[in-house]
């Protein structure tokens, strides 16, 4: 998997792929401060302790990437090995130099941490969305280029949704990734700091929770209305559509026109969708 993650990446940014001219140099550790556009927001203890004791042991297997700044070099790739050496009280750490803007580098410092494959959900819808919006692709194309289902691509992007506070609950491992699906499905977006209280104080699990949000969706006042039958090429057409935009697509027909709705959960699922639309347009 990460073999063919670094083809696609590769692909994507030829200008930053290691070259064999470059030479590994000893920097100390009070000379390096972290990248600002790190992604990762939360460094589990426990990983840490343990790379410090693989450190100790072995020392640094693989120098970290940074670049020169007015003062001492930031940290472009490896902030959890410059973390653990500096646990292991060493005062240099093998490193990289590179020139890199400030777009490289936080595209490198995003690649990196999807290599690992070890952040969370969160972490992992940023960086998703980050790549899209900068490198102005689509999530078909880049869940190519990291060998991944558009549809996983989709059900993360779609978290950052969610209420921050709600994002912040699934980003500590309170609330798992099915949690956050679960409650896009509720109608009432207001009630999701409610429901999650409850899914809190309670320990509800992902199931009991989609049934909740079910049985809750089914009184809400528009669905008291009586759907109008749709035939089968609408509902397929629907299908296509919905699993273009990653969201709830309806499509209305009334006696001489229709009409077709995208759903979106916030101004930046919007700027996605309408990312999608513009360059359906361009490849047209």
């Amino acid at each position: 998997m990460a073999k063919r993650l670094g083809k696609g990446l590769n692909a994507l940014f030829p200008d930053m792929a290691h070259t064999k001219d470059e030479q590994i140099q000893q920097l100390a550790l009070k000379d390096l401060r972290p990248n600002p556009y790190q992604p990762r927001k939360i460094f589990q203890k426990d990983a840490i302790d343990e790379l410090k004791t693989s450190i100790q042991q072995h020392g640094v297997l693989q120098p970290i990437i940074v670049r020169k700044s007015i003062k001492g070099f930031e940290i472009v790739a490896g902030e959890r090995r410059f973390r653990a050496a500096k646990e292991a009280n060493l005062d240099h750490i093998p490193s990289v130099v590179r020139k890199l803007t400030d777009q490289q580098m936080m595209e490198l410092a995003i690649l990196e941490n999807l290599q690992r494959e070890d952040l969370t959900p969160i972490e992992e819808a940023v960086a998703y969305e980050t790549l899209m919006n900068k490198l102005s692709i689509t999530q078909e194309q880049l869940a190519k280029s990291l060998g991944k289902s558009r549809p996983h691509i989709a059900n993360h992007v779609r978290l950052l949704a969610l209420p921050e506070s709600t994002q912040d609950l699934i980003t500590a491992g309170e609330l798992s990734m099915g949690h956050g699906r679960a409650l896009l499905g509720l109608k009432k977006k207001s009630q999701i700091s409610d429901i999650v209280d409850k899914i809190l104080k309670e320990k509800i699990n992902v199931r009991q929770l989609e049934q909740m949000i079910q049985q809750m969706n089914k009184h809400t006042p528009r669905d008291k209305k009586k759907k109008p039958n749709q035939n089968l090429y609408f509902k397929e057409r629907e299908g296509m559509l919905r699993e273009r935009f990653g969201t709830s697509v309806a499509i209305k027909k009334g006696k001489k026109k229709g009409k077709i709705e995208i759903e979106f959960l916030s101004d930046d699922d919007l700027d996605r969708i309408l990312s999608i639309l513009q360059q359906d347009d361009q490849e047209a």
